[in-house]
């Protein structure tokens, strides 16, 4: 789990991002702000789509850190079995989410070229659909006709 910075309406806005131990992309999001509410959303929106990790790599980041255990409590006071859920193991290193800081660079290439965004709701459609190229490309968009479509394929498929 980290963030990116993305210039939008002549300001730094952040796009939150995860990927699993695969480098599949679970989840982004696109905030005006990074602080402890924004990172609650984003997690939480990624707990509630694609269930709870054993364990979560971030970088330094303070906030990221309060978000994942408040929102690991409130997962596991609200869980509909009796067992004992476990906490989410944090891995908290500069260097242990190179693999994020990568997948990164395919957005940027994206992005950079575009020198910014003029609103944030431009912002968010635009970002949707390059994180979704981007899923196709790494392939994890698959169909059950062609298992192995080209990317004008899944395009079309995507459209229609």
């Amino acid at each position: 789990m980290d963030e990116t910075y993305v210039r939008a309406r002549g300001q730094w806005q952040y796009l939150y991002r995860a990927i699993d131990s695969n480098g599949d992309t679970i989840e982004f999001w696109f905030s005006e702000r990074r602080n402890l509410t924004a990172a609650k959303h984003f997690l939480r929106k990624a707990l509630k789509r694609h269930g709870r990790p054993e364990r979560i790599v971030i970088d330094g980041s303070q906030t990221n850190r309060e978000a994942i255990l408040s929102c690991d409590m409130e997962n596991r006071l609200q869980a509909w079995s009796r067992r004992k859920l476990k906490p989410i193991r944090i891995r908290q290193s500069r260097y242990l989410n190179n693999r994020i800081e990568q997948d990164h660079r395919a957005i940027k290439r994206r992005t950079r070229p575009m020198l910014g965004f003029q609103t944030i709701a431009t912002a968010r459609v635009i970002l949707g659909g390059i994180e979704m190229v981007h899923m196709m490309r790494k392939g994890q968009a698959k169909y059950a006709r062609n298992p192995q479509p080209t990317l004008a394929e899944q395009f079309d498929l995507l459209a229609a």
